[in-house]
């Protein structure tokens, strides 16, 4: 396993597990998300920074995830009235976080209980013991 390490406040941003990005997901295929999406990090920034890769999950505010077993509600957008974020369980992702130019969601992080049943919902998809 790759330990997350603190963040050297002077030094790049890098992105860290539980934190939301920006990241185009272009070039995409069939029901894959396309365009630029708000993106909730799974992997460590350790391995982000080493790899240049960023693993996690798309997130959308798209109505019809409210019947999708796979989406965890997150919360209410601010900026959308009544709009609800989802994060898309079932489509895990690897992205060069650098080549697509990730940038911080000004949402920042996903709160922890909130993360915990991601990882819940997730698990039930890849099973890992």
């Amino acid at each position: 396993m790759v330990a997350s390490t603190k963040r050297n406040p002077t030094g790049p941003w890098i992105p860290d597990r539980q934190e939301i990005i920006w990241i185009d997901c272009n070039p995409q295929a069939g029901q894959e998300m396309r365009d630029i999406h708000p993106f909730l990090v799974l992997s460590p920034r350790n391995f982000n920074d080493k790899t240049s890769l960023v693993i996690g999950l798309p997130m959308t505010t798209a109505e019809h995830n409210a019947y999708n077993p796979f989406a965890v509600a997150i919360g209410q957008v601010k900026s959308k009235a009544g709009k609800t974020s989802y994060v898309l369980c079932h489509q895990p992702k690897s992205f060069d976080w650098r080549a697509r130019n990730a940038k911080p969601h000004t949402l920042k992080k996903c709160g922890s209980d909130s993360f915990v049943s991601i990882c819940k919902c997730l698990n039930q998809i890849i099973e890992l013991k």
